[in-house]
Parts: C-alpha cells; sequence; structure tokens
C-alpha cells in the first residue's frame, strides 16, 4: 500500500545555483512521498518492527524524528553485521529515496497502547527537518510478508 500524504506549498527554485555556488537541487526544497510502509505483525505485547521508503523529487532532507499516537515510542536503528544500534537521524538524498527495510535502517515500535492484528493500520507521524511532518498510515502484515511478492 502506497501512502502519499504531505502539506504546505512547494516554492519552485530560480536558477541554476545558488549565490554561494551551491547546486539548484542543494537548495531546492524536499518533495516527499512514502511508499511500500508495511509493519510485519509483532509478537503479543512485544516490540515491532517498521519498513517504508521515503521517495524524494526534490532538494536533501533529514528524517530526524518519528512518533505514533498508538506507540509509546518509536526510534530509528540501523543494523549492521552483528548489532543493532539506535541512530538519531537519516538523510534523504534530493532526487533519491532513504529505504527502511528488512537488515538494514528501520522502525523499532514499542509499547502499544493496544496489540495490533493483521490488517490494523498504525499512523506514524514522521518529523523531517525541512519539511515538517508527514502521518503515514502503515498496515500490519504477516511475518513472511515482503513488498512487491505476491
Amino acid at each position: 500500500m502506497a501512502a502519499v500524504l504531505g502539506g504546505g506549498a512547494i516554492l519552485a527554485a530560480c536558477g541554476t545555483g545558488g549565490q554561494d555556488g551551491t547546486a539548484a537541487a542543494d537548495t531546492a526544497p524536499a518533495k516527499l512521498s512514502v511508499a511500500d510502509s508495511y509493519i510485519p505483525l509483532p509478537p503479543a505485547g512485544g516490540m515491532g518492527a517498521g519498513y517504508l521508503t521515503v521517495r524524494n523529487d526534490g532538494g536533501p532532507d533529514q528524517l530526524v524524528k518519528v512518533s505514533s499516537p498508538a506507540a509509546g515510542s518509536v526510534t530509528i536503528h540501523r543494523s549492521t553485521a552483528s548489532t543493532m544500534e539506535q541512530v538519531s537521524s537519516l538523510d534523504v538524498p534530493a532526487h533519491g529515496a532513504l529505504q527502511l527495510a528488512r537488515g538494514g535502517t528501520h522502525l523499532m515500535i514499542m509499547d502499544w497502547q493496544k496489540a495490533p492484528a493483521l490488517g490494523d493500520e498504525l499512523e506514524l507521524d514522521l518529523t523531517f527537518a525541512k519539511s515538517g511532518t508527514i502521518s503515514v498510515k502503515v498496515p500490519v502484515k504477516e511475518l513472511t510478508y515482503r513488498p512487491g511478492q505476491s
């Protein structure tokens, strides 16, 4: 399920670069959308993981916070070969994508207000350094779910 939510006006950048010589893509506003979001069904009362892709058709931005009215805590993590570490932010490249996926960067969702069930949707509020907050509804899927596979 692809969710695309955002607000506010987007201003067009004029010219080919800033006064300091930066490229227009570096100063243009980000144009963000969210796709392929899902949460694999977590164990009863346990923490869950969240995955999604933030697409950006504009200038660079940074994911700096994630929260949810239905969870006590949502944190951003990066998996390495042997550990999982919490990070404070993730870059969203200009004209690129930030992918939160199994085995890499992901969200950890803790202290659910209500135990999630298949088909539920959890609201996640993604806060970006430049673009503000985008709210998305993320579906709870089977543990084995992978986007793009039947």
